[in-house]
């Protein structure tokens, strides 16, 4: 893969390239589940837990996700002939190289009929197995839309109508998903409700905390929230008016007890069910601060759970990018400040932007006139937003290349058009899709 970084100074491009690609390795969705999954003897184990291969009728694989296909690949590798088949949700263009279980494409980030359909096929698959059987599922970012069975009485259409008003609302991933869950009939548990079979789910986390209630919505795991948290979502961020009527009377109905909520931690259907996580960010930042270390810099690392508004995070971090330039606080350079989550942006705009970008544009103004300072923000799954980029570079002159070209930096961030800015004025680090997802990577560099 090739890693495209548009930034003058060419041995900054090179070390960025070398941070990311360092990043990025330790988030392969292959050699995480070859690192996770041992087959010997018939005995499978996945991390601490050992299943006896001979105790099974039917091994299967279900899952979705931007790194499933991937995840598939090496799990058929692992397996071999005991692998029976399988279903795996994969986006747009990832489809293809397993040859056991079959490969579905689906919509992202707003499920499409694909993600129904293909949801309705798994659902299909599961209810046929036996508590004779084992069920493997492999499971990473991106999984909320592939798979998409809206609740009875719901359409896709609304279900779409309210994923497009949650996602531009500001709202975190966590808070999304709650929303999600309760209008599903998958999601937040209801997947494992589906079957009798046991239940193993491989996940590589794009979830601050790897909460596996959260990462996809939680298609295996019991859910803790409930219709009047969905509710308080809504009415938090001022989309409850706005969503289709059907959509607000399923959640009413479900606040008043007339909907039952979804499985809740403890009931006996989850004793079956189990979750490894495989990979996260916080694997990918410590990779990133060893290869920091090795390129002569002093890496720090501020935080892996990194979460608030995109311009917000990102002023902040141009204060502390001249603060290391200015004090060697809080590292002195040549240093590498690292932190991995997962911003947001409410967009009130009309442009094209991403949360890594938004991030990288609201730093700049902090590093005017600086020389060896850069902050970049980059998305692990090489998409950022509807665009091509993967995320953005600034530096001290970011600022003056926009007046050149008559680029206003602060039009750009009123009307949340990152990806304009930087597409004029230059910055952009590309990647294209990475086949994995463990959010995104926040980068100062003080040379």
């Amino acid at each position: 893969m090739q890693i495209r970084v548009d930034c003058a100074d060419k041995h900054v491009r090179t070390m960025l390239r070398q941070l990311l690609r360092a990043g990025l390795d330790a988030a392969d969705p292959e050699s995480a589940i070859r690192r996770a999954v041992r087959v010997r003897n018939n005995r499978l184990r996945v991390g601490a837990r050992e299943y006896d291969l001979t105790g099974f009728s039917r091994i299967v694989c279900i899952g979705a996700g931007k790194a499933a296909g991937a995840m598939a690949v090496a799990l058929e590798r692992q397996l071999g002939s005991r692998l029976e088949g399988g279903l795996v949700v994969v986006n747009d263009g990832r489809a293809g190289r397993t040859k056991r279980i079959q490969l579905l494409e689906a919509r992202h980030p707003v499920p499409d009929h694909r993600s129904e359909k293909a949801a309705r096929r798994i659902i299909r698959l599961l209810a046929s197995l036996s508590e004779r059987d084992l069920v493997l599922m492999v499971l990473s970012g991106g999984a909320s839309s592939l798979l998409a069975a809206p609740a009875a009485g719901l359409t896709l259409k609304e279900k779409q109508l309210t994923t497009r008003l949650l996602l531009r609302s500001g709202a975190a991933i966590q808070e999304i998903n709650t929303v999600r869950k309760h209008l599903s009939g998958i999601k937040g548990g209801y997947l494992a409700a589906s079957t009798t079979a046991s239940v193993m789910t491989l996940i590589l986390s794009d979830v601050p905390g790897d909460d596996p209630a959260t990462i996809g919505s939680g298609p295996m795991a019991p859910d803790s929230s409930t219709f009047a948290d969905a509710k308080k979502v809504l009415d938090t961020y001022g989309i409850r008016n706005r969503i289709p009527l059907a959509v607000r009377r399923h959640v009413d109905r479900g606040v008043q007890g007339r909907i039952p909520d979804t499985p809740k931690p403890g009931e006996a259907l989850f004793s079956r069910v189990h979750h490894h996580v495989i990979g996260n960010n916080r694997a990918v930042i410590g990779s990133l601060a060893k290869r920091a270390k090795a390129l002569g810099l002093r890496p720090l690392i501020l935080t892996t759970t990194l979460s608030g508004e995109a311009r917000e995070i990102g002023k902040l971090f141009g204060n502390l990018a001249r603060d290391m330039h200015v004090s060697g606080n809080p590292v002195r350079p040549p240093a590498c400040l690292l932190a991995g989550g997962e911003l947001t942006v409410t967009v009130k705009g009309k442009g094209i932007g991403g949360r890594v970008q938004e991030f990288a544009l609201a730093a700049a103004t902090s590093l005017t006139g600086l020389s060896g300072v850069f902050v970049a923000g980059f998305g692990t799954d090489g998409i950022d937003g509807p665009t091509e980029a993967a995320g953005a570079i600034v530096d001290g002159r970011t600022v003056s290349r926009a007046k050149q070209k008559g680029v206003s930096l602060e039009v750009s961030l009123r009307e949340n058009d990152s990806y304009g800015f930087f597409h004029r004025v230059g910055g952009h680090i590309v990647t294209g899709p990475t086949g994995t997802n463990v959010n995104d990577v926040y980068i100062i560099l003080a040379l």
